[in-house]
């Protein structure tokens, strides 16, 4: 089953690994199996879920082959009646689910690595696509969903969902994994059963902690029925709800339940984490970098490691080799799990075992993973744009086709898309020039990294910086002012990307719609873009924030100005406050740090205008529900169909801060394409427009963007995307289940 080491991709020998992290690969039993490492890519979801197997198999697999020892599934659900379709997860429900999952099992064997699978049931869940009411341990309604609803689990039921998690766990063993999983956190049966908060039975699933731990311990027990000799079991477990007494606590029944169950013998490996059900608990298990730095867990893990027997794996956003021999060697695990830093370097183990811990690309905690998930689609990275491209466009993260032609390409623009472009051009062997019109590379980002938590950040910049300093065919050219048009027809190239960024609209245009607001000029001294409050722009003392961006710029920018002592008001058009960070797992911390800090919130208005006041200005506000709830019935022209309304709200400030919209930076590319009927004497054929220049976005978009441009730099127009696999049910191929089949 084990495979020796593929050569490095750039065909140089491997290093030695530095001594220092022998411990870290060293073997571990598990059970009835042994992990070649302590490296373990904990339960991670993909939102490739069971409609995309392909996916989910390619993007373990190349985990696999850097090195990691064991990698699981995510969250696999057991069965239709017990299932979340809010999220998309993978199942273990038939027989299609075990050809699909062999897949994957078989790719992580071809390295010598553990396949671990998460089986998941219930608790206060949806079942909005199969349907079905859902059992619980008592009567819910859901706390994300609206009108969803589950009843109270009888006896009978219970042994139902008992006989569920046998048949997938059988599933599982035939498909071929090594570790069978009980999952048990974010709100599903196993943690509802054994909360005071949950469970208020009166049966013998409830009052006494042994009977509230029972529906566990049976799971547990049903696990190693089928395990034998031949599987590990596991569980995971919110060690701490952190909710206080309304929730499992650490020194009380945390402690309780994990020397209850090593008592009895049911677990091969503990996977701890903490956070309870609650929808702002994921952000306090998954931390991101402006809350959590790394290891953050640490005090609850090292709890769990002093009582229990066999090894534990928990996570911490571990990306540093010294940090994880210091985790283990203190005694506070004895795996280092991982699932966002896996994600970010898939090849993380195997570049300290070679030697190479500077090639690290360290997750910065920004979870642009999560916020692809939270919205029912694959998960994206910052720093690795390949995760979950792996299958569907054929992409590596170690390995790059080589150039038929390596030619010269000038690079405009070293911000994030632009050295990312630049990375992978110099990878596939293109002779490479990056033109930079500041000293620093790293573009918007090194003003970023100035905000409220957001150092880690830097680490974009930092490691494509490094990379690229150790290529002799891409030459960086720094501080070199503005380029022009003309520049470009006389470089030389006759390739041309243009990365040059965006900018923060200076007149209040914003997503509110077309129209710039009147009175809004970010030449006057009251008003300040982010570029010019970065710069150092004067600022009063009492500021309106305006934000129609809804991401971190705005509310980054209010908590500065808070700390400074000056009052805050911030202004959006949208429901909520920075809404693009809830999906960040940032916004529940970010709004409770608005109370905390005193800065005022205007929610759901706009501005009209803003008017000069004496030494001030007024920002007149409207309600964007100001109109009537009636519209007109007959079609009308030239006439609004509701009821106007006109009431409107000032306020008094110094200062107002644009964080209204950004707008690409088009000067150079317009230029450039005015001069094309020259372009054939200049010896130039293509200029394309990578990152922000093209549309501003999500920074892993902008990254993405330059390295699909490095990818497919050879296509007609490399702009626009090649097409990529789609993974589908085929009309008039055979289905799993056939329609009629019976579910067990």
């Amino acid at each position: 089953m084990t495979q020796a080491p593929a050569a490095h991709p750039t065909g140089t020998a491997p290093r030695r690994r530095d001594p220092r992290y022998d411990l870290l690969f060293e073997p571990i039993r598990i059970g009835p199996k042994v992990m070649k490492n302590r490296f373990y890519q904990v339960p991670q979801c993909t939102g490739a879920g069971h409609p995309r197997p392909g996916s989910n198999a390619g993007h373990r697999a190349v985990k696999a082959e850097g090195g990691w020892g064991g990698l699981s599934t995510e969250s696999c659900s057991i069965h239709p009646e017990v299932n979340q379709s809010t999220s998309t997860n993978t199942t273990m429900w038939d027989e299609g689910d075990v050809i699909n999952h062999r897949h994957m099992v078989d790719e992580v064997h071809k390295w010598g690595a553990l396949a671990g699978v998460e089986l998941g049931a219930g608790g206060v869940k949806d079942n909005l696509w199969s349907r079905y009411v859902a059992a619980a341990f008592d009567r819910f309604p859901s706390g994300g969903t609206p009108k969803v609803y589950t009843y109270a689990a009888t006896e009978e039921d219970i042994a139902r969902i008992m006989q569920m998690y046998e048949d997938a766990a059988r599933r599982a063993k035939d498909a071929g994994f090594d570790i069978l999983y009980i999952h048990g956190a974010a709100g599903v049966f196993p943690v509802h059963a054994l909360s005071r908060h949950f469970n208020r039975r009166t049966d013998g699933y409830g009052g006494s902690f042994e009977n509230r731990a029972r529906f566990w311990v049976e799971a547990l027990e049903r696990l190693k029925k089928v395990a034998g000799d031949d599987c590990a079991v596991a569980t995971r477990i919110s060690i701490d709800d952190l909710a206080g007494p309304w929730g499992l606590e650490l020194r009380d029944e945390g402690l309780a339940f994990v020397e209850y169950i090593t008592k009895l013998g049911l677990v091969d490996m503990w996977d701890i984490i903490i956070g309870g059900s609650g929808e702002d608990m994921w952000g306090e298990d998954s931390g991101p970098s402006r809350f959590y730095k790394s290891n953050h867990q640490s005090p609850w893990n090292a709890e769990v490691k002093r009582i229990a027997k066999v090894p534990v794996v928990g996570v911490g956003r571990f990306t540093e080799p010294d940090e994880m021999v210091r985790v283990i060697r203190s005694g506070q695990l004895d795996i280092i799990g991982a699932a966002r830093p896996s994600i970010a370097d898939p090849w993380l183990p195997r570049k300290i075992d070679e030697g190479r811990v500077e090639d690290i690309c360290e997750c910065i905690g920004c979870n642009a993973c999560v916020s692809r998930f939270n919205l029912n689609n694959m998960i994206i990275c910052t720093q690795n744009p390949t995760a979950l491209e792996e299958y569907r466009r054929g992409w590596h993260p170690e390995r790059f086709e080589p150039t038929p032609n390596p030619e010269m390409v000038l690079v405009v623009g070293a911000g994030p898309s632009g050295l990312e472009c630049a990375r992978v051009l110099g990878k596939r062997g293109y002779e490479v020039h990056l033109v930079e019109a500041k000293e620093q590379l790293g573009g918007h980002l090194r003003d970023v990294v100035r905000l409220p938590g957001l150092a880690e950040w830097g680490r974009v910049y930092d490691y494509r910086e490094s990379q690229i300093a150790r290529m002799p065919n891409v030459t960086v050219m720094r501080g070199t002012g503005l380029v022009t048009a003309e520049d470009i027809l006389d470089y030389g190239a006759r390739r041309v990307v243009l990365a040059t960024g965006a900018r923060w609209a200076g007149n209040g245009l914003g997503a509110s719609g077309p129209d710039t607001i009147p009175g809004i000029d970010a030449a006057l001294d009251h008003f300040v873009t982010p570029e010019q409050f970065f710069a150092g722009k004067a600022i009063g003392e009492r500021v309106v924030v305006l934000d129609s961006d809804g991401y971190f710029m705005a509310i980054s920018i209010a908590e500065v100005l808070a700390d400074q002592g000056k009052q805050v008001t911030l202004v959006t058009h949208l429901e909520t406050v920075a809404p693009m960070t809830a999906l960040t797992l940032e916004g529940y911390n970010l709004r409770r740090m608005l109370r905390e800090k005193g800065i005022k919130e205007r929610t759901g208005h706009w501005v009209d205008k803003v008017d000069k006041a004496g030494n001030g200005v007024e920002v007149v506000l409207y309600d964007r529900y100001r109109d009537g709830s009636r519209r007109t019935t007959t079609p009308q022209t030239g006439v609004y169909p509701r009821r106007l309304g006109d009431a409107v709200e000032i306020l008094d400030c110094d200062s107002v801060i644009l964080c209204t919209s950004r707008e690409a930076k088009t000067e150079l590319y317009d230029g450039v394409m005015a001069l094309k009927p020259r372009w054939q004497d200049a010896g130039l054929e293509t200029v394309v427009r990578s990152g922000d220049c093209l549309a501003p976005r999500y920074l892993a978009d902008a990254i993405f963007d330059g390295h699909r441009i490095a990818r497919e730099f050879e296509s007609v127009n490399p702009e626009r995307p090649k097409a990529i696999i789609r993974e589908r049910q085929i009309w008039g191929h055979e289905t799993f289940p056939k329609l009629g089949d019976h579910v067990v």
